[in-house]
């Protein structure tokens, strides 16, 4: 187990774990969320073949979309890529496989992938011919189910507002979304904060993901693109 004061980590030592043909699981909903300077890191380190585990494909610019944009990305499983044309050209071209699951499907395999659980039943997409191709399905209690396997990954990233040495996290509002899943549901999770406080100062009721989920904590430059509403 990680010694709780030996989270608090440089950036190159803490994305170690980030490599060639890894599975990475990151937070963000349209970039909001998604750690910046963790984003930069592997663009500039030249990251290949991933496969990308998160709710969308970020706008070409902004959040993991940068990294897909820069064909870094041999696979994606999300929710959705229509905020990255990029993401859907490549898609179209075969230089990049897409795996779609229902947004709050998603979130439950990455909460099933968390706890341990191996999968979920669902009855969404069960009459769809696209959603339910070759998946398996099963009967309970009078209804049919898909089951859609738990998705856990090799590393996952997060971004939060505020982080103890311990790795107790908090987020800032929205920015919150799919981060307390992803965070439970990697085998090395890196934290990216705002701002780092000392052991005992969070308050216990504002604690999102307890530090036990956490190995890494990163102190973030911020946020260095432009939000979509902010282009003129």
């Amino acid at each position: 187990m990680t010694n709780s004061f030996q989270k608090i980590s440089t950036l190159d030592d803490a994305l170690v774990s980030i490599t060639d043909g890894c599975s990475l699981m990151y937070g963000g909903f349209g970039g909001i969320g998604t750690p910046p300077t963790i984003v930069d890191w592997i663009l500039t380190q030249h990251i290949t073949n991933l496969t990308l585990i998160g709710n969308d494909a970020g706008f070409p610019h902004i959040g993991i979309g940068r990294v897909v944009s820069n064909q870094q990305a041999k696979k994606l499983i999300v929710s959705h890529i229509g905020s990255n044309p990029i993401a859907g050209k490549l898609m179209n071209d075969g230089l990049l496989e897409v795996e779609f699951s229902p947004q709050g499907t998603l979130a439950e395999r990455i909460r099933a992938g968390g706890v341990g659980v191996g999968g979920i039943l669902t009855d969404v997409g069960v009459e769809n011919e696209i959603v339910n191709k070759g998946k398996k399905m099963i009967n309970t209690g009078g209804k049919t189910y898909l089951i859609e396997p738990a998705l856990t990954a090799d590393v996952s990233i997060v971004y939060a507002k505020k982080a103890d040495p311990f790795g107790n996290l908090i987020y800032d509002k929205t920015a919150r979304n799919m981060n307390p899943l992803v965070a439970m549901a990697g085998t090395i999770t890196i934290a990216e904060v705002e701002e780092i406080v000392p052991l005992g100062e969070l308050d216990p009721e504002e604690i999102i993901t307890p530090g036990i989920f956490v190995n890494k904590i990163i102190q973030s430059k911020g946020v260095n693109w432009k939000w979509v509403w902010e282009r003129t």
